[in-house]
C-alpha cells in the first residue's frame, strides 16, 4: 500500500507518519521509486502501535522507541516483553526510583503474604509504598486484610487481563493491547468502581438518618400511647 493508503487505514496523517519515518519509529517502505515507497501489513500493525503508546497511552516517543526495541527483540520471551510495557507506563506514577520508598517494608510484607511473583525492580512497588505513605499522614491507613482484599480483586482483574493475550498474535498487536488494558480499561474500571461507591451509598446511607429517626420514633412510649 502507498503512504495515503496507509494513513487512511491507520487514522494516522500522511505528515506524522513521515515524521515517524524519520525518528527511526517506523521501519522505511520497499521503495518502488526516487519518491514512491509501499508500506505492508507489518507497518500498519507498527503504525497502531506507536499511535496507542502515544495518544492513548501518552507514552513519550523516548520511551515508546525503548518498547519497540523490545518488540523487536525476539530473544525477549513474552512475560518480559509484558513487564517492559508495563514498567514503561508506570514509571512517571512511580516517582523517583533513588533510595527506598517509606512504605518499602509494608509493601515487602504485603507481597510476601500474597505469594505474588514481582521483580524488585518494579517501579509499582515504588508507587504503591508512595500512596501507602500519602494515607498514613493523612490518617487513612488501611490495615493488611483491607489490603489483602483489595489484592485479591486486583488479582482477578489482572487473570482477566493476561486471559486476552493471544500468544500467537504478533508481538505489536500483544503490546497494543496491553496499552490499552494498562490504561483505559484502567480508568473504565475506576469509574465503574466510583458508580459501584455510588450504587453502595444509596442502597446502604442514603436515608440512613430518617430511618433511624423512624425506629426511634416507634420504639418511644408517645409511639405506643392510645391515640398516638
Amino acid at each position: 500500500m502507498r503512504i495515503s493508503e496507509l494513513s487512511r487505514r491507520s487514522g494516522v496523517p500522511v505528515a506524522t507518519i513521515k515524521f515517524y519515518l524519520r525518528e527511526g519509529l517506523l521501519p522505511k517502505g520497499e521503495a518502488t521509486s526516487a519518491t514512491q515507497a509501499r508500506y505492508s501489513e507489518g507497518h500498519l500493525r507498527r503504525l497502531r502501535l506507536v499511535r496507542a503508546l502515544t495518544e492513548v497511552a501518552g507514552v513519550p516517543l523516548a520511551r515508546v522507541r525503548r518498547l519497540l526495541d523490545a518488540v523487536d527483540d525476539t530473544g525477549l520471551e513474552l512475560h518480559d516483553l509484558l513487564g517492559t510495557v508495563q514498567y514503561t507506563l508506570a514509571a512517571d506514577e512511580a516517582g523517583d526510583a533513588s533510595g527506598d520508598a517509606p512504605e518499602a517494608e509494608r509493601v515487602e510484607r504485603l507481597l510476601a503474604g500474597l505469594d505474588w511473583r514481582v521483580s524488585p525492580f518494579s517501579p509499582d512497588r515504588r508507587a504503591l509504598g508512595r500512596a501507602l505513605e500519602a494515607m498514613e499522614r493523612l490518617g487513612f491507613s488501611p490495615d493488611p486484610a483491607l489490603l489483602a482484599r483489595y489484592a485479591a480483586a486486583a488479582h482477578t482483574a489482572a487473570e482477566l487481563d493476561v486471559a486476552g493475550i493471544d500468544p500467537d498474535a504478533p508481538r505489536e498487536r500483544t503490546v497494543e493491547y496491553m496499552a490499552v488494558c494498562c490504561t483505559l480499561m484502567e480508568r473504565a474500571f475506576a469509574s465503574m468502581r466510583r458508580m459501584a461507591q455510588e450504587d453502595v451509598s444509596a442502597r446502604t446511607l442514603h436515608g440512613r438518618a430518617r430511618r433511624e429517626e423512624e425506629r426511634s420514633g416507634d420504639a418511644s412510649p408517645a409511639a405506643d400511647a392510645p391515640g398516638a
